[in-house]
This record gives C-alpha cells, sequence and structure tokens, in this order.
C-alpha cells in the first residue's frame, strides 16, 4: 500500500490557502463594507474589520507556502470562528440546499485545525 502523507498536507494546505484567498481578493477588489456592518452590529470598532486582511489574503499565502503554516493556521482558524460568529451567530438553520448554513467556514475551521495538528509537511518553506 502507497502512503504519501506529505502530499497529503500538501494538498491540504494548497487547497485551504488557495480557497481562502479567493475570498480575500474578492475583498480587496470589492472592498469590506459587509464585513464593516457585520463588525459595527456587534458592537465592535470598526477598525477590526480590516483584520479580514490579515486572514484573507497575508495567512493563506503563508499557508500555501508551508511558511509558519502551523501559527497562520491559528489566525486562520481564529478568523473563521468570529466570521461564523458574525455572520450567523452559531445558529443551527439550514441552508437552501439542506445543509448548515455555515458550513463552509466551518470547513475552513477543520481545515485549519487540520493543517496545526499536522503541520506544513516535507514540502513546505520552513519543513522539517
Amino acid at each position: 500500500m502507497f502512503v504519501y502523507p506529505d502530499i497529503a498536507k500538501f494538498l491540504l494546505r494548497v487547497s485551504l490557502g488557495v480557497l481562502i484567498l479567493f475570498h480575500g481578493v474578492h475583498k480587496l477588489i470589492y472592498g469590506i463594507a459587509g464585513v464593516k456592518s457585520l463588525v459595527l452590529n456587534a458592537g465592535v470598532p470598526e477598525f477590526f474589520a480590516y483584520g479580514v486582511y490579515v486572514g484573507e489574503l497575508i495567512v493563506p499565502i503563508f499557508i500555501i507556502l508551508g511558511l509558519y503554516a502551523r501559527a497562520a493556521s491559528w489566525v486562520l482558524a481564529f478568523n473563521m470562528l468570529v466570521a461564523i460568529y458574525l455572520a450567523y451567530g452559531f445558529s443551527f438553520s439550514m441552508s437552501k440546499s439542506g445543509g448548515l448554513s455555515w458550513e463552509t467556514p466551518l470547513l475552513f475551521f477543520i481545515m485549519s485545525l487540520l493543517v496545526i495538528l499536522l503541520g506544513s509537511g516535507r514540502y513546505g518553506v520552513n519543513a522539517k
């Protein structure tokens, strides 16, 4: 049986990083007005909304490269928990397609936890 854990770690890192990076690029192009309103509605100062740029632009690049991937994944996991709280309030409502309404950020959170637990593997900038 063939086992390639380092390739699996690489695929996990690249998948997570690229998918989150799309969200960050979208916010870079179209702005973060929606995030600002969510932050203000939660009673948090507006400048905290700019943290989304760190969580969705800088952090994914670190994860993709395998450069301090565990630390970057901690930041992303926190970012996803905040996103779930601000946008959905952890309610167990269903989407139109029948899934949990916040399943996408939940999957990103779980993928972040997996990178934290597994590390970046052999195919990362600071691989061991």
